[in-house]
C-alpha cells in the first residue's frame, strides 16, 4: 500500500508513554486472555469499569497532549486517518472528523476506562477512535491476519466507520432496537449488521483513497486480498473454532468470516456508502 507521501492532518492525541494503565497484580495475565479485543468481539467500552474491577483494578490515565507523533506507526495512523476523513468529506454532508487517540495498555475515555484488551474501539460519547497499536501484532501473530499495511489500515477505517454511523444516527437506532429486542440472539443480529456496515464503509474508503489524495494514498496489487484475508481471520465463526468451541451463529456479534469479507469487498467494488445497507440484508 502506498501511503508515505500522504497528507497528515495532525488530528492525533498521542498518550503513549504516560504510564496510565496502572495494572496491578496478576491483571496483565487476565488481559492477555481477553486480547482478541473489541474489534473482533465487540466488547462494549461502557463495561470496562466492571471488567477492570474483576481483573484487580486499573488506575486513571494521565491526559496527554495533542500532537503528531513522529514515529512510523504514529505517522501511518495520521496519514490513513486523514485520508479516511478526506474520503468521508466527499461522501457525507457535514462530516466532522473524529480525534484519534493512540495509547498503551489503558486510558480514560468518554465511555469509561479503555484497555488494550479491548482492541481498537470507537467511543460515541467523545467521538474519538482509540488505538493501542499492539493489537496489530496480536491480530497478526495470534489470529493469522495479514501484516500488510492495508490490513492495518482496514482496522482503522472500520473504526472510522463507526464514527460515520454515529453521525448518520445508525448507531443510535441500533441501540434503541437492541433495547426492544426479544432476546440476546435478536440483539446480536443488530450488532452484526452494524459491524458489517463498518466493514463495508472501510471498503468504500479503500476504493476512494487514491482519488482524494492524488494517488499519494492508494492500494497496490494484492492489497485488497490481504484485507479480505484479515476480514476472514476475525470472523466470529473462525474465532469460535480457534477457541476450540462450537460455532454458534446466534452468538455472533460481528459476522462470519464470509460475511466480513463479502461486505468489505462490496464497499470496495462499489465505492458507494449506499451499497452498505447491511440492515436490509438481515
Amino acid at each position: 500500500m502506498r501511503w508515505q507521501g500522504g497528507r497528515r492532518g495532525g488530528n492525533i492525541e498521542d498518550r503513549r508513554g504516560l504510564g496510565g494503565a496502572g495494572i496491578a497484580g496478576g491483571g496483565i495475565g487476565a488481559l492477555v486472555l481477553a486480547a482478541i479485543g473489541y474489534f473482533v468481539f465487540g466488547i462494549d467500552p461502557q463495561t470496562t469499569q466492571q471488567i477492570t474491577s474483576q481483573l484487580g483494578g486499573v488506575g486513571s490515565a494521565e491526559q496527554g497532549t495533542q500532537g503528531s507523533p513522529e514515529d512510523q506507526a504514529g505517522a501511518f495512523v495520521d496519514v490513513i486517518g486523514t485520508n479516511v476523513d478526506d474520503v468521508w468529506k466527499t461522501k457525507l454532508q457535514g462530516y466532522e472528523p473524529p480525534t484519534v487517540v493512540i495509547y498503551e495498555q489503558g486510558t480514560s475515555t468518554g465511555c469509561g476506562f479503555g484497555q488494550a484488551a479491548m482492541g481498537p474501539f470507537y467511543c460515541p460519547s467523545d467521538r474519538r477512535v482509540y488505538l493501542d497499536l499492539s493489537f496489530w501484532r496480536q491480530m497478526e501473530s495470534q489470529l493469522g491476519a495479514s501484516a500488510a499495511d492495508f490490513a492495518r489500515a482496514y482496522v482503522i477505517a472500520h473504526e472510522y466507520g463507526h464514527h460515520v454511523q454515529t453521525l448518520t444516527g445508525a448507531s443510535q437506532q441500533v441501540q434503541r432496537a437492541q433495547q426492544r429486542a426479544s432476546g440476546q440472539a435478536e440483539a446480536n443480529r443488530y450488532s452484526v449488521a452494524l459491524e458489517l456496515q463498518a466493514d463495508c464503509y472501510a471498503g468504500v474508503w479503500a476504493a476512494n483513497a487514491a482519488a482524494v489524495s492524488n494517488g499519494a494514498v492508494a492500494l497496490e496489487a494484492g492489497d485488497i486480498e490481504e484485507g479480505l484475508r484479515t476480514a476472514s481471520a476475525i470472523g466470529d465463526d473462525t474465532l469460535q473454532r480457534r477457541q476450540g468451541g462450537q460455532v454458534v451463529p446466534e452468538g455472533f456479534t460481528h459476522g462470519s468470516s464470509a460475511q466480513r469479507a463479502e461486505w468489505l469487498r462490496r464497499g470496495y467494488q462499489t465505492g458507494d456508502p449506499a451499497a452498505c445497507d447491511t440492515f436490509s440484508a438481515f
